[in-house]
């Protein structure tokens, strides 16, 4: 502090609040100690930087009352450095409410000692500059617990992104699980991976949205902006897709993929990579709903390149069929060459057309899909050209996914 005249204002009191600051700020601590249950529960070192920020707080009151702000209507601003003796981690321990709580015992305690700390005749200005000071200190402290958040925002979003670049490259089940650890994922079964365009702007203020969206569903996520694309991760959606539709607004526009269902985080992988493929394959389907099943897309996946999709595909509809009489391949056939008309495939057959509706239900028991509908119509085929590509593969049977 430099050196002060008995002419400055509140002179002789601000010398006496310099010499009392220690005690002060032990006399305040004590108070929380007192009234403040939650404040007793705080570990050693959380309580010793509340002290230095009490101390801080007495001095920087000081230094408020020296400008004349107290006094002279002057500048009325308080500085936040009065909270950087303590680590912003202390944030993170102590909300903005708690925070407002140990402010105002600590004024309570200067308030007390007012009598004994002004000197004649400004008891009463150095009673109203204190309450001031506090009105001005609680602004400070919401300045910094907004920057806290601000910072904590930014932070939260790079180590989502980093997660989200880990489980899409398909990184160990290690890696994953100390990410999300960090994040406070609880790992929620089931999990599922939802792909959409970015709504744009700040990586941070994006997630913000997927996360109250995700509160409103009672649903856990991460996510990561890649580009122009949002990955979604979600634990606890016991149906994927419906709560993938509760999540629309935070997604840009475009299609939503939502990836299948999975135990863990630690088998995300999988969903990723069929989000993925879908929404790379969903412009081929314009009419597909909003969000869709990225098993819903197989059709598209496969001909978009996507090995998994035809997999699945061959060994589903073509392998299933291809291992039973032969029937059931045949009059799929003839269905698919004829429009899906009974008749003519009938008629092509020589059989009676409720033989061909008993070999087509026969078709959607075996393979999951149904001809008579005409998306799965599509899908077999596609399915079954694919398996014809690659007869040699059919000996394994998968049945569609759910």
């Amino acid at each position: 502090m430099g050196h002060m005249t008995d002419g400055e204002p509140l002179a002789a009191t601000l010398r006496q609040i310099e010499r009392s600051a220690g005690a002060l700020a032990t006399a305040s601590v004590s108070r929380m100690d007192e009234s403040l249950p939650w404040f007793r529960e705080l570990p050693a070192d959380q309580r010793s930087w509340v002290m230095l920020v009490a101390q801080a707080g007495v001095q920087s009151l000081v230094q408020w009352l020296r400008t004349g702000a107290g006094t002279r209507g002057g500048p009325q601003a308080v500085s936040d450095e009065v909270f950087d003796v303590a680590p912003r981690a202390l944030a993170r321990s102590i909300n903005l409410q708690q925070t407002v709580a140990l402010i105002k015992v600590t004024i309570d305690v200067v308030e007390e000692q007012v009598p004994h700390l002004a000197a004649d005749g400004e008891e009463q200005q150095l009673r109203e500059a204190v309450l001031r000071y506090s009105r001005e200190v609680a602004f400070a402290a919401a300045r910094v617990y907004a920057r806290a958040a601000e910072s904590r925002g930014a932070w939260d979003a790079r180590l989502q992104a980093l997660l989200v670049d880990a489980l899409l490259r398909g990184d160990s089940a290690d890696v994953l699980a100390s990410r999300a650890a960090a994040l406070g994922w609880t790992d929620a079964p089931p999990v599922a991976v939802v792909v959409g365009r970015s709504p744009g702007g700040e990586a941070a203020i994006v997630l913000h949205g997927v996360h109250r969206a995700a509160r409103r569903a009672d649903v856990e996520v991460l996510g990561g902006v890649h580009g122009d694309r949002l990955v979604v991760v979600m634990g606890g959606a016991g149906d994927p897709v419906s709560v993938a539709e509760r999540l629309l607004p935070a997604f840009g526009e475009g299609p939503v993929v939502v990836g299948p269902a999975v135990p863990s985080l630690e088998a995300a992988t999988e969903s990723a990579r069929s989000a993925m493929a879908g929404y790379r394959a969903a412009p081929a389907w314009p009419a597909a709903p909003r969000p869709v099943a990225a098993d819903d897309l197989l059709p598209e996946r496969a001909l978009a390149g996507d090995g998994e999709a035809r997999r699945i595909l061959r060994h589903s509809a073509y392998g299933a069929l291809a291992r039973t009489s032969g029937e059931l391949l045949e009059t799929l056939d003839a269905f698919l060459v004829h429009g899906g008309a009974l008749e003519a495939t009938a008629r092509a057959l020589f059989v009676h057309p409720n033989t061909v509706r008993y070999r087509l239900r026969r078709v959607a028991e075996v393979t999951g899909f149904g001809p008579l509908t005409p998306r799965d119509a599509f899908t077999l085929k596609i399915a079954l050209a694919l398996g014809r590509l690659e007869p040699g593969t059919q000996g394994e049977q998968l049945t569609k996914p759910t």
